[in-house]
């Protein structure tokens, strides 16, 4: 584990992606062109990867092929690109830049922004349904899948947990519904790439509930991690300015508990993250890598 190369893995595993994204994403043209151009201006922003590679990781873990699956890996990429693109917008959080750049509605104009992130958001679902993945997966274990990502992404996950965020930039609220936020809003897309994978890899349902849970654990410690970035961060590393959060009365850990305390609880949930694979080999060295990252990732 000590001599595990996180940088040389996660450059590998994003060029594996991006390459992927490349492939399979349509090439702008027709009268359509306009909406392919800014999706793929957000899609090929410079995003770190990380839930396409924590869902090839997770199938590794199990004894899967990583190739196998790049078409439901670049589906999680291509949810989460479609939730920047629309949390970036005035009626949501408002922000001009994302990753250095200015965000997808500055670029193209709120209309088509909307129309990029719709069109991202039900493409992915066809990436998982279809090609490839159709004729390498069983139609019931694919379906499983849909559910997944349906409740990660929908109501019941990321799109629930920032209706709250929203609603609660002027209401008092606790700790408890912060992290009732969090787990929803990142943690349930961070989670279900994780349950994605085992489940594509072959794993076994003890397996995917235990790579679910560090699914769960991860994406406490990367939100609140993220929280403490937006004070404490470097704004030429992170491509956006920090103290948006405070500016904007966002309920984050560290306005509810101070640094301190938010760190112990990053600290925490990484810990528990690293428990959950205990029982997992040298295969799970790349998760373990990950998770112990978080504590002191700049960006």
């Amino acid at each position: 584990m000590n001599d595990f190369n996180l940088k040389g893995y996660l450059a590998e595993r994003k060029q594996m992606v991006d390459a992927a994204l490349e492939r399979l994403f349509p090439v702008p043209a027709g009268l359509e062109k306009s909406v392919l151009e800014a999706s793929r201006y957000s899609l090929f922003a410079g995003g770190k990867r990380l839930r396409p590679i924590l869902c090839l990781a997770a199938a590794e873990v199990v004894g899967g092929t990583p190739e196998s699956i790049l078409p439901a890996a670049c589906a999680l990429e291509m949810i989460h690109t479609y939730s920047l693109i629309h949390d970036d917008l005035p009626a949501m959080d408002n922000d001009d830049f994302r990753r250095g750049k200015p965000t997808c509605h500055k670029a193209f104009g709120e209309a088509i922004a909307i129309l990029a992130g719709d069109a991202l958001l039900t493409e992915a679902f066809g990436f998982i349904a279809e090609g490839q993945m159709q004729k390498d997966f069983p139609a019931d274990k694919l379906l499983k899948v849909i559910g997944i990502v349906v409740k990660a992404s929908g109501y019941r996950g990321m799109v629930g947990g920032q209706v709250i965020d929203l609603e609660s930039e002027n209401q008092a609220v606790d700790v408890a519904t912060v992290e009732y936020m969090h787990i929803h809003k990142t943690g349930a897309l961070l989670s279900a790439s994780l349950e994605v994978g085992a489940l594509l890899g072959g794993g076994t349902e003890e397996q995917i509930a235990i790579l679910t849970r560090y699914g769960q654990h991860f994406g406490l410690a990367f939100q609140i991690t993220d929280d403490i970035l937006d004070i404490e961060g470097d704004a030429a590393l992170m491509g956006k300015t920090p103290g948006s959060d405070i500016a904007k009365n966002k309920k984050t850990y560290p306005v509810l508990l101070g640094m301190t305390r938010s760190k112990e609880a990053a600290l925490a949930h990484v810990k528990g993250a690293m428990e959950a694979l205990s029982n997992f080999d040298e295969k799970a060295d790349p998760l373990r890598a990950i998770a112990q990252y978080l504590l002191v990732r700049k960006a």
